[in-house]
């Protein structure tokens, strides 16, 4: 092995220099303001407890006359899909001709302890569904499901097939059992119950440091060394804020759906085995008999890529189609990679099944 040789004068030019980046980084940050967040104009249409639907604006004369529900998970806050004018999913299905709607789940406390699966999937997300069926004239809607949130997405369809003209997944986890799963392992050995006896409520904070743990040198450390040559570029220092926004916005779970979603999918793989039950239905993805649009991340650490592929093996429909984006399970939704092909594509594949 070659020793390490470091010469006195070069360290102090290093610390000066990286005194000067921290000292400018400064100043753009106390330049920054208040971090806006959500580029798409939205309307809010439908409230039930803290639940709120919005309508986002259309871009286009000419719409897709099937609306698109877009449900996104308890965990984080939905305007990851609406983060910024060039970072948007909303934005790009929208200039696809699509008519947007998404479920914001709110912040839920005390009050929200006992709220269960049944009350998200069969009340909150149904009642939604309804109102768009309503006043779009449409018998069936599009379902669009991002990571948790399409896997609520999945259950509903099988539960309510004839509301569904065709679901998109998006890193969506179906088989929780798969090795690679780092998540799902932990998660297996929590006692669930005593957790949630304990807590009520589950902490957003608790989960976040969580996934944050899953990479901790990239995500609590590099990052923000990365961060230090970036505070020079005033717009650059601003989008890398609107991340730390949205990472850091963590809502609590609500105790019992918090209770059954890990115990019934993370721990017992319920699922794909069909053992969920929703209420008093059982989820049967054999019931999945619409069109299936499948999209899943090639270096995704939450949900690898085996879970989410896993699907094509338990539906009931043969129009199953799958795209593998080459990122992670953040950057499919806010690369530019990604806003250039997957709003296309899922335009497309949609105005194909209209």
């Amino acid at each position: 092995m070659f020793p390490i040789q470091i010469r006195p004068d070069e360290a102090l030019n290093e610390l000066h220099e990286l005194g000067v980046r921290l000292g400018e980084g400064l100043e753009t940050l106390t330049e920054l303001g208040d971090i806006q967040v959500g580029a798409s104009e939205r309307e809010a249409v439908y409230r039930e407890d803290k639940m709120v639907l919005y309508r986002f604006t259309p871009l286009r004369e000419k719409l897709n006359p099937v609306p698109v529900l877009i449900v996104y998970a308890l965990v984080n806050r939905p305007y990851m899909a609406d983060l910024q004018e060039d970072r948007s999913l909303v934005r790009g299905l929208l200039e696809q001709g699509l008519d947007v709607y998404l479920i914001d789940w709110g912040y839920p406390d005390a009050s929200d302890r006992y709220l269960n699966l049944d009350d998200y999937i069969n009340g909150y997300i149904d009642h939604c569904v309804d109102h768009i069926r309503e006043v779009s004239g449409q018998d069936r809607i599009n379902l669009l499901g991002i990571c948790q949130g399409g896997t609520f997405s999945l259950c509903y369809s099988a539960l309510n097939p004839d509301k569904v003209r065709n679901l998109i997944t998006t890193v969506t986890p179906v088989d929780f059992h798969t090795p690679d799963d780092m998540l799902s392992n932990w998660v297996r050995n929590i006692d669930i119950d005593l957790l949630v006896d304990s807590l009520g409520n589950i902490p957003g904070e608790l989960l976040n440091w969580t996934f944050l743990s899953l990479k901790p040198y990239r995500l609590s450390g590099q990052k923000y060394l990365d961060m230090i040559d970036l505070l020079g570029d005033r717009e650059a220092a601003r989008n890398f804020m609107r991340m730390e926004k949205w990472i850091f916005d963590s809502p609590d779970q609500a105790g019992e759906a918090y209770r059954e979603f890990i115990k019934q999918f993370y721990q017992q793989n319920g699922l794909i085995k069909g053992t969920v039950t929703i209420g008093d239905a059982r989820v049967d993805l054999a019931n999945v008999t619409m069109p299936v649009l499948n999209i899943f991340a090639a270096q995704d650490h939450l949900v690898p890529p085996a879970s989410s592929k896993a699907l094509e093996r338990y539906i009931g429909t043969r129009d199953y189609t799958a795209i593998e984006f080459p990122g992670g399970h953040i950057g499919i939704y806010v690369s530019g990679r990604s806003m250039k092909t997957l709003p296309p594509a899922i335009g497309d594949w949609l105005g194909e099944r209209t």
